[in-house]
């Protein structure tokens, strides 16, 4: 950032110096290959002060006239302070062309015959126009100088939220899940020790992969596979008969980056909605693998009575869908069905894969 910053200083400075070189030389150099005799140096000393008077004119523009006046909407004042700066140079470079005589000058110079009368307002009009000329290049450039700041502070404050926004979202997963899954395995332990520890492995695994697979900003596809298998795993170690769960998923995966925790949601969102403690249920979940596209497919049961639902709380699919909007803008498909022909909930999500 700093090495940046440096060399954006640097070549701002860089481009100052050539312009002003090049105004130089048409100021001075270039005027003096125009002529074919010496000029009296009286005009390069009126050259000299109207140049520092332009250097001048174009910084005060830059740095205060157009932040504090023409930045705050106050035109009125600016274009009477530009007008009032226009006037002194004129004025200034005027009284030195009266001055040093500098009208006679050129005109002995070019007429040594005498005849004809000299021109005193000659230099009005190229002096007026290049005291135009970088009023307009230094305004230009203020005004885009803020436009490019405000670009970047918004781009960071949009980055900022969206970064936010992604860390609030994937840490709603809901903490029901772990507590109720640790009652289960420390009931199991009664019973059937081989898989309990098995569980508590399972568990394990989510859990890593939670604390360090969510930090970054994508997961391998078979680990988050890994991840949903596991929490479906250990969802059935609290279902009774009455569930009947039917998962498919791709038997050969090929790995592509994918967000972390971006197919829990749904899953999540049918075990807590579509599972009843008492009546018949089912669930069914399909994954699909394209070498563009992945194809999640999550379908419960509709029970007219939630309180006999299995789960509380959860990230939900509205800030689901918000987190699918920051991370896959325009390249993702959500289907939502709340009632289906066979007496179903269906989410289907499809993401455009690159």
């Amino acid at each position: 950032m700093a090495v940046s910053l440096f060399s954006r200083r640097y070549v701002t400075a860089l481009i100052h110096v050539l312009g002003w070189g090049l105004l130089g030389y048409l100021l001075f150099f270039a005027q003096s290959f125009s002529f074919t005799f010496k000029l009296s140096p009286l005009f390069w000393i009126r050259q000299f002060i109207f140049f520092c008077l332009i250097v001048a004119t174009f910084y005060l523009n830059a740095r205060i006239l157009v932040p504090r006046l023409l930045r705050l909407n106050h035109t009125g004042q600016y274009l009477l302070a530009v007008t009032g700066i226009i006037l002194f140079i004129t004025l200034v470079v005027g009284g030195l062309e009266f001055w040093f005589d500098l009208p006679v000058m050129f005109h002995r110079m070019f007429h040594p015959d005498g005849k004809g009368e000299p021109r005193y307002y000659g230099w009005v009009q190229p002096t007026l126009v290049t005291i135009l000329l970088v009023l307009g290049i230094s305004t230009s450039m203020s005004l885009l100088q803020k436009w490019q700041q405000d670009a970047n502070l918004r781009l960071a404050l949009e980055q900022a939220k969206t970064t936010s926004e992604l860390s609030f979202l994937k840490a709603q997963i809901n903490p029901h899940f772990f507590f109720n899954t640790l009652n289960n395995i420390y009931a199991l332990t009664a019973l059937d020790v081989e898989l309990a520890q098995e569980a508590l492995h399972r568990l394990s695994r989510m859990m890593r992969y939670v604390l360090y697979e969510t930090q970054s900003g994508t997961t391998l596809l078979s680990k988050e596979l890994a991840f949903v298998n596991d929490y479906i795993q250990l969802m059935q170690l609290r279902l009774t008969d009455k569930v009947t769960v039917s998962v498919n998923t791709p038997e050969l995966v090929r790995e592509q980056a994918i967000a972390p925790m971006l197919l829990l949601p749904f899953v999540e969102n049918a075990f807590k909605h579509g599972v009843s403690t008492l009546l018949p249920s089912r669930i069914s979940i399909t994954i699909q693998q394209t070498p563009e596209q992945l194809v999640l497919d999550v379908r419960n049961t509709l029970l007219t009575d939630k309180t006999l639902s299995l789960e509380t709380g959860g990230i939900g699919l509205t800030n689901t869908r918000r987190r699918l909007d920051l991370l896959y803008p325009g390249q993702y498909d959500l289907l939502i069905n709340e009632h289906t022909a066979d007496d179903e909930y269906q989410v289907q999500l499809t993401v455009h894969l690159s």
